[in-house]
């Protein structure tokens, strides 16, 4: 292949660990002979900040620069130093949800730091430093991210209620799980990667994108070459280039042994 890309844009979870948080060695080494060939890595996740340095611990890179929240906030990982910001008033989003879902969870992000929480979430999902507050506390003034967790929900049905919610006018992603983001309206990690980009001097079309959620379907169509996981949803490898192996097959490194 002579197309060699300036900047691989990575997902984490389903694209560089696996739903125990772990990574394989085959990954980690692709993704270090990437960076040795010259192409800049770029964490672009909907993890928060303490989430994006867990897994650079892992990958033993203390550099660069990343998109966290889904595009919301892109950091300099090293000083820690946030680059772009975007918020928005989540009150009446927030208001809309629980009075379909009163008993949903929520959070939003205290960027750098980590959540602030209306109850304690499932153990392991989110990351950082957790405090709990009243949801109006929560949305009081402008926030980066809200998440909405509804764990006695199925994901069918938590679908189907999202689906009737009339959300808009705000931005939102759902997850795998019983899982709902909110964001500012044209924030996405393809918007918060066009940030990096331009700060770079990089074109979208020398970017590679690899992710397997629906938080990725922007990033993937904007990538000059986008890459969905084996194991994404229809809807996401439909607007993909191309489709790799699964999270178990190791699939990120088979994609990236394309250009080694």
């Amino acid at each position: 292949m002579s197309w060699f890309p300036k900047l691989v844009a990575l997902d984490v979870d389903g694209t560089i660990v696996d739903g125990e948080n772990l990574m394989t060695t085959a990954v980690g080494t692709a993704i270090h002979a990437m960076r040795e060939r010259g192409s800049e890595i770029v964490i672009a996740t909907g993890r928060s900040a303490p989430g994006v340095y867990d897994v650079l611990h892992k990958l033993a890179i203390d550099d660069g620069i990343a998109v966290s929240s889904n595009g919301s906030v892109v950091f300099d990982v090293d000083p820690f130093r946030v680059r772009h910001l975007v918020t928005f008033d989540a009150r009446e989003a927030v208001a809309r949800v629980l009075k379909t879902m009163p008993d949903a969870i929520v959070a939003v992000e205290d960027v750098g730091v980590g959540y602030r929480v209306s109850q304690p979430f499932p153990a392991g999902e989110i990351n950082g430093t957790i405090v709990v507050e009243e949801v109006d506390d929560l949305v009081r003034e402008p926030v980066s991210r809200v998440i909405i967790r509804s764990p006695e929900h199925d994901s069918e049905e938590f679908h189907a209620l999202v689906a009737d919610l009339g959300l808009d006018d705000t931005n939102y992603f759902i997850g795998y799980s019983s899982w709902l983001d909110l964001a500012p309206v044209g924030v996405s990690k393809a918007s918060g990667l066009d940030y990096v980009c331009q700060a770079r001097g990089i074109s979208p079309a020398d970017v590679l994108a690899v992710g397997d959620g629906r938080n990725d379907i922007e990033m993937l169509q904007w990538a000059g070459r986008g890459v969905a996981m084996g194991q994404a949803p229809e809807e996401v490898t439909r607007v993909a280039d191309a489709v790799t192996g699964g999270i178990d097959e190791d699939g990120l490194a088979e994609e990236l042994s394309r250009y080694l």
